[in-house]
């Protein structure tokens, strides 16, 4: 069978959507600009996120010391050993919130990545209040030469639970930063958490339907990973069962009954994250990414299940 995005398989990958679009692999290569957030430096907060420490996730090639264009090369040198097939890049802006500054600032600090000899385009992770009409005008310009994504920490559709964790905005804030930046033309993708203290699966599940009536061109799931040092890992401490504890398969379960219910046209970057092994307070799988990745996908086969079964289009 040939699902929707147009190959066999059950789910609507990102491997698969840049084969179409490149003609080959593309590999994201991070950034650690220097940048840092609205819940930081007290413009909405202090403290940062309760569940964020960015340490857990970067790769050792990236160090705010060096320059946009030092650190782009250390990764392709990094990346053409591990993924020898890579010839094409994408410049991926993650740690912290990479549009946080005026716009002749960051004009500058995306011109360094751009210049680079195999980068096709960039990747700018993001909080939905530090854009603003200006800049994703910018963002527009740029999609008509290059390739462009703007990446939004959705992490959750509950108020109550973005209060929680010290967000610093609403669920309002995220939907109106998505819809201005796709009625732009610029691809739009979002970043969800499965296991934020106090939410269930049925709060999962409706995240699913409310996320597929959202402009969004991708989507990024990772369960609740927690840190040491975090906030929210002595909160755990303290309160376990405030908290859901996956197995992976339990938790490959729910992500199947969640991409059931999600937009077949929405190409699903990630279904599970990882951290440096040693900074999580709870154990991990024992696997990689690719191994989940392959175990979740032979689970939608043995269910006779696929992306978008159960999604119902208000169209």
């Amino acid at each position: 069978m040939i699902y929707p995005w147009g190959t066999e398989r059950r789910l609507n990958t990102y491997s698969d959507y840049f084969k179409k679009k490149f003609g080959g692999r593309v590999q994201k290569i991070t950034i650690n600009a220097g940048f840092s957030c609205p819940n930081r430096d007290g413009t909405c907060g202090t403290g940062g996120c309760t569940f964020c420490d960015n340490r857990a996730f970067n790769p050792s090639y990236n160090d705010p010391g060096n320059s946009v264009a030092q650190q782009i090369r250390q990764g392709m040198d990094f990346h053409r050993i591990r993924y020898r097939k890579a010839e094409q890049y994408l410049a991926y802006f993650q740690a912290y919130s990479n549009t946080y500054a005026d716009l002749d600032d960051l004009r500058q600090i995306y011109k360094q990545a751009i210049a680079i000899p195999g980068i096709v385009g960039i990747v700018v992770g993001t909080r939905p209040d530090c854009v603003d009409a200006k800049k994703l005008d910018y963002f527009q310009e740029l999609s008509e030469s290059i390739y462009v994504v703007v990446e939004y920490g959705i992490e959750s559709l509950l108020n109550k639970t973005l209060r929680r964790v010290n967000r610093g905005h609403d669920v309002e804030k995220t939907r109106w930063a998505i819809r201005e930046t796709a009625k732009r033309g610029v691809r739009t993708g979002g970043h969800m958490i499965i296991g934020l203290p106090g939410e269930t699966r049925n709060d999962f599940l409706d995240a699913a339907r409310q996320l597929s009536e959202w402009p969004l061109d991708s989507i990024k799931f990772h369960q609740l990973q927690l840190i040491r040092g975090t906030v929210m890992a002595q909160e755990y401490s303290e309160k376990p069962e405030d908290f859901l504890e996956f197995t992976m398969e339990q938790y490959l379960h729910l992500m199947m009954e969640i991409v059931e219910r999600l937009d077949p046209v929405f190409v699903v970057e990630r279904i599970a994250g990882e951290v440096t092994p040693g900074m999580g307070v709870r154990d991990g799988w024992g696997v990689r990414y690719d191994a989940v990745l392959r175990t979740f996908e032979e689970l939608l086969e043995q269910h006779d299940t696929w992306q978008g079964k159960y999604y119902k289009s208000d169209d």
